[in-house]
């Protein structure tokens, strides 16, 4: 039986699947449902543009003082001769598309954890949540060579399979081959993301800045409500001390002088420079960037978005659930 502490940032440089679990009593402090005032200020000032399935036709009633033009029914109102208006809510059931980065730039970490693992703890505690709102949840694992991918469904087998894909750890990439680029695998999510989804990109958007990413996130957006969370190390904004390092891509290795007059402020900069731009192309487009790092706790970074003013008192030290738990739908 694995005990978790939630406020703890994540572990290790491969994922456990036992952890994942675990992460199921933790969740049901979240309501991503919610989408609080600091979100919106990520997003900008751009409203989505869209009514996809996030919106559901309820009646048509007579016009009133005050609703909106746009929705006047004029097949009614030209039918009766009175102004007549549709009226709309919200469904209850959005899908939900989990789309998380497990390339070789993800494989990466100095403090704690890979960002791979932080990745997959925070996608597991949005798959929790998401279940424990009646919501539809499906998959999009992206990999160097490949894809997973598991269209939405409200079942707790679909997101115990997305636990157990992202526990599997991913086929390494071959020197010298052309891997998966961002763009591509970003419009094979279009594919799989049904109009109106709720879509949560967990990524370190290595590949971002290219013309052609910029597009799918563009196409991306009109569609789908879209919710970038950006995983990072501490190591890529600032270099170690002074002195010599070896370093390796895990196909080549070289030395690397950290004592070069001006290097360490110069390579803050332009990742600093790289995180702000891809935040700065996604604000444009209304989608929000939350910043997340191996230094912190996955479940503070969410908690602090979509946090439930009803936390289960058993959300915070916990265990995986039974196997009977596990294979029930």
């Amino acid at each position: 039986m694995l005990t978790l502490d939630p406020s703890q940032p994540a572990r290790g440089a491969t994922v456990d699947i036992a952890r994942l679990l675990a992460l199921r009593f933790p969740a049901r402090q979240l309501d991503i449902r919610r989408r609080r005032r600091a979100l919106a200020q990520l997003s900008g000032g751009q409203r989505s543009n869209f009514r996809g399935r996030g919106i559901e036709f309820e009646e048509v009633r007579g016009y009133q003082p005050g609703d909106d033009i746009r929705a006047i029914d004029w097949r009614v109102t030209a039918r009766t001769g009175e102004a007549h208006t549709k009226m709309f809510h919200e469904e209850r059931e959005r899908p939900v598309l989990l789309v998380v980065d497990q390339r070789s730039s993800m494989q990466f970490g100095t403090q704690n954890c890979f960002k791979i693992v932080l990745a997959a703890e925070l996608a597991a505690l949005l798959a929790w949540s998401a279940l424990g709102s009646n919501e539809r949840v499906g998959g999009f694992l992206m990999r160097d060579r490949d894809h997973w991918e598991m269209r939405p469904r409200n079942s707790r087998r679909t997101v115990l399979a997305l636990l157990s894909a992202l526990a599997e750890t991913p086929a390494p990439a071959e020197a010298g081959t052309v891997n998966n680029r961002f763009s591509t695998l970003l419009r094979s999510v279009r594919r799989v993301a049904r109009p109106g989804s709720s879509v949560f990109l967990v990524s370190d958007f290595e590949g971002a800045e290219e013309d052609e990413a910029r597009e799918e996130f563009f196409q991306l957006a009109r569609h789908v409500e879209v919710t970038a969370i950006h995983c990072s190390d501490p190591l890529e904004s600032q270099l170690p001390p002074a002195g010599r390092y070896s370093v390796t891509d895990g196909h080549a290795r070289a030395e690397l002088d950290t004592g070069v007059a001006g290097l360490s402020q110069r390579f803050s900069e332009l990742y600093s420079q790289r995180v702000d731009s891809y935040q700065a192309q996604l604000q444009r487009l209304g989608i929000p960037m939350l910043r997340a790092s191996t230094t912190q706790a996955p479940l503070t970074l969410l908690r602090n978005i979509y946090g439930s003013t009803q936390a289960s008192p058993d959300a915070v030290a916990t265990h995986p659930p039974t196997p009977s738990e596990s294979h029930g739908s």
